[in-house]
């Protein structure tokens, strides 16, 4: 039985007007994927770890996203409830049912947080998320989609909160691909580029914040 995988491939073979590669054309395709070319890496990418993160979190706030350092992972749950009593907003939030946050002190927060493992909604205000990665030259996420991290949760609230460790942060996108493809686990379904909230100029050269997704980005990076 022919998959739906190779049903499209062999159209857009037939639109190349050619079958399955073979021989040394094969083997040439097969030895790019395995050792992808580098392209040119910015000068502002190649830095150390230390000014790698400096720079994530300059460009991220100039992206209009939040940014709040943290020093260790088990402060994540006090700084999600700190964050929204401060803004005045209900305690109720939809996160990604993922072992990267299993064991952090969730019930222990005052106020105490509502708490809904499951993927988002139209109507949910609040959903908090890892990221996979952090990338230093556009301080931009980089966040994966699985059964644990429904893609839902990176679009559809008002407020999207995402959990990013400063070991995470690369220089260039390169390098980010370069941890996916190390994990071994091969590709996710969807691999999701998140730079600031959610934005729009396509009325009258306006820029509007949350026009197709979220209308604050708030990073909780964690320094150790």
């Amino acid at each position: 039985m022919i998959s739906s995988r190779q049903q499209v491939l062999a159209t857009i073979r037939k639109g190349l007007g050619r079958g399955e590669l073979e021989g040394w054309r094969r083997a040439e395709l097969e030895a790019r994927l395995a050792n992808p070319p580098r392209n040119l890496i910015p000068a502002r990418a190649q830095l150390p770890p230390a000014e790698q993160v400096e720079l994530f979190v300059k460009m991220a706030e100039e992206a209009a996203a939040e940014v709040e350092r943290l020093t260790d992972t088990t402060q994540v749950p006090a700084a999600v409830a700190n964050y929204l009593a401060a803004e005045g907003l209900p305690m109720d939030i939809v996160m990604a049912p993922t072992e990267e946050f299993a064991g952090l002190p969730w019930e222990d927060t005052q106020p105490r947080l509502n708490i809904e493992r499951r993927k988002a909604v139209n109507g949910d205000r609040v959903t908090v998320t890892p990221a996979f990665a952090g990338i230093a030259e556009t301080g931009t996420l980089m966040l994966l989609s699985g059964p644990h991290s429904p893609t839902t949760l990176n679009f559809l609230p008002d407020i999207h909160m995402v959990v990013l460790e400063a070991k995470r942060i690369v220089g260039p996108y390169e390098d980010a691909w370069t941890l996916l493809r190390q994990r071994g686990q091969g590709m996710p379904r969807t691999v999701n580029f998140i730079t600031g909230p959610s934005r729009s100029a396509d009325i009258e050269q306006t820029l509007q914040l949350g026009a197709h997704g979220p209308i604050r980005l708030h990073i909780l990076l964690v320094e150790q």
